[in-house]
């Protein structure tokens, strides 16, 4: 079967992109970005046909599924787990382009073997192909490089796209862009979009007939995970009858905000802060805010007895509890809205409160749907952010009607991950047929 792309610009791309990287090359010593992708990336393909050799079975279904990051993978997890369920012999191998996806999945029990996607170029697709001899590639989101999704199609992988959005004023639509994502978008089997108006879009836009709307598979994964909270009982414990605001993934920008709105307050609310990065660099530099405006604070990793939740702050200073500390919260705050975009919504929703957070949201789908489904707040100041917390903590009405429409949001939203198993499986059962 001969797969061709037409678009000028994907031709422009192939030709252009090696030099591209040639510069990116020569300059990443002055870059240290730049420096650590190509340094992970070195001596790639030994580890990995290592790793493969050792783990994987020649006659298994293999499935390739590839993310960007950690948050991509995470819509991708539910998917996992249903079909490893039905088909425990299914091989899996996942790829990232970030490290930090990396880094946070790499010991990741389901996967055969866990690695970085390497440079997009058409030697290194190939050889990547050749090596993992995949039968379906499920793509998450977003993360479109060419040359690897090109020369899978060439060796008969089944490209499978997944929660998929098509956010207005995007690349996509770029007038120069549009045909090159109309080229790339026809090279995939199947795509599941997040919701019917992207469906409409890669149909109408992007003649993408086959388009479907199966929703988003992290409804799925926060509403499993939150089955389950026990990790979190021996801090829950310690706020029983009292207003708890769980803030989580917060920056330097959400920790100002907040820090102020709390002690503008006073008494009644007790405060439980996540920050994003709990690096130590970051978390000295929390701490000598608290110490400058004379909050107490203990750290998580110092939790004893003494710890009081009416006088202290309890900082979250390790990584692995934000998901399920959420249960602890009458409501939540989630960070990033003050940056580039706020961060993860649904895992705060998912329990029944009320959600606040910054007024950069609009990359987000899932928030968007929550503050028109009326379970969020958008905050634009320290002002509003302390009406809002007043509001809440002293009117159990408005509160318990927020909280309601927020986790009934997620909850109307579940059944992506039964739509997009099955259509892996189809392409399995196929396989197995012949």
């Amino acid at each position: 079967m001969k797969v061709t792309m037409s678009s000028i610009t994907v031709f422009l791309y192939t030709i252009l992109f090696p030099f591209v990287l040639g510069i990116a090359k020569l300059i990443s010593s002055r870059h240290p970005k730049l420096q650590t992708f190509f340094r992970l990336r070195e001596k790639l393909f030994e580890a990995l046909e290592q790793n493969i050799s050792q783990k994987s079975s020649s006659s298994a279904f293999r499935l390739w599924v590839h993310a960007s990051s950690v948050g991509e993978f995470e819509q991708a997890r539910p998917v996992i787990a249903a079909l490893k369920e039905r088909h425990p012999e299914l091989t899996l191998f996942v790829s990232f382009l970030s490290d930090s996806g990396y880094n946070a999945r790499k010991k990741y029990p389901d996967a055969a073997a866990v690695f970085y996607l390497p440079t997009d170029t058409r030697r290194n697709a190939r050889k990547l192909v050749a090596l993992l001899r995949p039968d379906v590639m499920l793509l998450m989101r977003y993360d479109f490089w060419p040359n690897h999704l090109l020369e899978a199609k060439k060796a008969g992988v089944k490209l499978i796209l997944a929660a998929a959005v098509l956010q207005e004023n995007s690349l996509y639509f770029n007038p120069v862009l549009k045909g090159f994502y109309r080229n790339i978008f026809h090279l995939f089997d199947e795509i599941f979009t997040a919701s019917p108006k992207d469906t409409l879009a890669f149909r109408e836009q992007f003649r993408c007939e086959y388009a479907e709307t199966a929703g988003d598979p992290r409804f799925d994964q926060v509403w499993q995970r939150s089955r389950n909270s026990s990790s979190v009982d021996h801090i829950k414990n310690l706020y029983q009858q009292r207003m708890v605001l769980v803030a989580g993934s917060i920056w330097e920008q959400d920790e100002m905000l907040l820090l102020s709105a709390w002690q503008a307050l006073g008494k009644g609310l007790s405060l439980v802060l996540v920050p994003h990065q709990v690096n130590p660099e970051n978390m000295a530099r929390l701490y000598r805010e608290l110490d400058k405006r004379s909050l107490a604070s203990t750290p998580v990793s110092a939790l004893n007895g003494n710890f009081n939740p009416e006088k202290e702050i309890l900082v979250i200073d390790q990584t692995g509890y934000l998901v399920e500390l959420y249960s602890v919260a009458s409501f939540a705050y989630v960070g990033g809205g003050f940056g580039v975009n706020v961060h993860n919504t649904l895992e705060a929703a998912v329990y029944h409160i009320p959600v606040l957070f910054g007024p950069r949201y609009h990359n987000s789908p899932d928030a968007e749907g929550l503050v028109a489904a009326g379970g969020a707040t958008v905050i634009h100041d320290q002002q509003e952010l302390t009406t809002a917390l007043r509001a809440l903590t002293r009117d159990t009405q408005l509160r318990e009607k927020i909280g309601k429409s927020a986790g009934r949001f997620v909850e109307q939203n579940i059944g992506a991950t039964a739509i997009i198993a099955e259509g892996i499986e189809r392409f399995y059962n196929t396989d197995k047929a012949t």
